[in-house]
């Protein structure tokens, strides 16, 4: 089986190609300057010259600040792109493997964990150019799962860990907001779900839409301080705030606690508790 892995230099193509190691099947990792997924001529000739059977798109644009003057550009990475790997599926007969985000949800006020079927509502550019490659997923027909997910982080790219580590040890006052709740996603775990999809042919019966992140619920804040508790960074001095503190062209998600018992019953998969998932991410940052 050939699997392609688009986006393969981010924090979920890292840790897939890790993953791939152990694989008896043959893997293909680009980015942009090996394959230029905007161009659906060059999508299509990638995938039926090597024989693609799978393609897992970790490609994204992910600056959500930025796609609020960029929509465009946005657009045609979040979007356009998707529809090329999409219509490639359809023509090989291939799955695609597509991971999305919790922002489609963004502009509705949820007290519950939020489920796949409910009503999309994002609230920036960032959020409907991708509710957008979803819908151009469904509009081409090919075989596919899509995966929501939301605070990625792991020890590659830049991310919210990764920027507390760097910032807290300094001594001085950090705020961070309290009124934006979620759960934190260690991309090593999302990738080791979509490895055992893919190496255990499990996306053949699994058409359709799923949520993943890692279990529980948490602040910024609340993730800053285990963060600090966790690297055991002392001195930090962290203090809650509201998000307008941090004025922004848009409006974040108040809350985006994703429910996953659809992705657990479909493929058994069992998920750490956030704080847990961590603590094994902080070893690999001083291994």
């Amino acid at each position: 089986m050939n699997i392609l892995v688009t986006g393969s230099n981010g924090q979920l193509g890292n840790h897939v190609r890790l993953l791939s190691e152990g694989s008896q099947h043959c893997y293909f990792f680009t980015d942009i300057d090996d394959l230029d997924i905007t161009r659906r001529d060059a999508v299509m000739n990638y995938v039926l010259t090597n024989g693609i059977n799978v393609v897992v798109n970790c490609a994204g644009y992910t600056n959500v600040d930025r796609a609020e003057e960029e929509e465009a550009m946005a657009d045609l990475v979040n979007n356009q792109a998707v529809r090329h790997l999409a219509d490639a599926m359809k023509v090989s007969g291939g799955t695609l493997i597509h991971v999305s985000t919790d922002y489609v949800f963004g502009g509705a006020l949820y007290n519950r964990p939020i489920a796949e079927e409910q009503q999309t509502n994002p609230t920036g550019a960032y959020g409907r150019t991708k509710l957008h490659g979803e819908e151009a997923i469904a509009e081409v027909g090919c075989r596919s799962i899509i995966i929501r997910t939301g605070w990625l982080y792991s020890r590659f790219g830049k991310n919210f860990v990764k920027t507390m580590l760097r910032v807290l040890p300094d001594g001085g006052l950090r705020k961070v907001v309290f009124d934006q709740v979620g759960t934190p996603t260690y991309a090593g775990d999302l990738a080791a779900l979509i490895y055992d999809i893919v190496e255990n042919e499990k996306y053949r019966d699994a058409n359709g839409i799923y949520n993943f992140s890692n279990e529980g619920v948490c602040s910024w804040y609340d993730f800053a301080c285990e963060i600090a508790r966790q690297a055991d960074l002392k001195g930090c001095q962290i203090e809650p705030c509201h998000s307008n503190e941090f004025p922004s062209p848009v409006v974040r998600p108040p809350y985006s606690v994703l429910d996953k018992s659809k992705v657990k019953k479909t493929f058994g998969v069992k998920i750490d508790h956030w704080t847990v998932a961590l603590g094994r991410m902080l070893k690999t940052m001083n291994a």
